[in-house]
């Protein structure tokens, strides 16, 4: 059954954002997956450091933690509790876990990194959540019927709930 109400509510409250220029969404997404590259490469320059004992790459980690940090304030504006922090890790760990069904597709082992993929885009849908101050009550009472059910998202889960309506919102193809 679908709950139109709250997916119009939520609908509504993008296009009010994004016509206040609180949040363009299409730009969000693309900034979203930069600032996924610049955790990805503090990650790599702390493991380089590490690994060749040269502090130069721990100098460069500050630039671009700066740069992180900078490019995140524009589409986390507010934010009372952790959502900062939250919405970095969940990045983070979208990231990671997509590269981890990259790697497995590569093996040949299909069902691994389809459920991998699943994860990855549910933890980015709830990135967009906490972005969005969309809360779990709210998100919890949307259900949809199956036509517009996303491939492969379980509706009665939270996280596929949030995927489901963030991908129904977000389209990384509009200029």
């Amino acid at each position: 059954m679908v709950n139109d109400d709250k997916i119009k509510q939520f609908v509504d409250k993008v296009k009010k954002m994004e016509k206040g220029e609180k949040l363009d969404l299409s730009s969000g997404e693309d900034l979203s997956i930069a600032i996924m590259n610049l955790i990805s490469i503090e990650e790599h320059l702390f493991f380089s450091g590490g690994k060749t004992g040269e502090t130069k790459y721990y100098d460069m980690v500050d630039e671009i933690r700066k740069m992180r940090v900078e490019l995140l304030r524009e589409i986390i504006k507010d934010y009372g509790g952790e959502e900062w922090c939250i919405g970095k890790h969940l990045l983070a760990a979208s990231m990671r876990i997509m590269e981890v069904g990259t790697k497995a597709l590569k093996k040949g082992e299909k069902e691994k990194a389809y459920g991998l993929f699943k994860k990855s885009y549910d933890l980015y849908g709830m990135f967009w959540a906490v972005a969005l101050g969309l809360n779990k009550s709210s998100a919890g009472e949307v259900d949809y019927d199956d036509k517009d059910k996303p491939i492969g998202h379980k509706e009665k889960d939270f996280m596929g709930k949030i995927s489901g309506v963030i991908g129904k919102i977000l389209d990384c193809c509009r200029e």
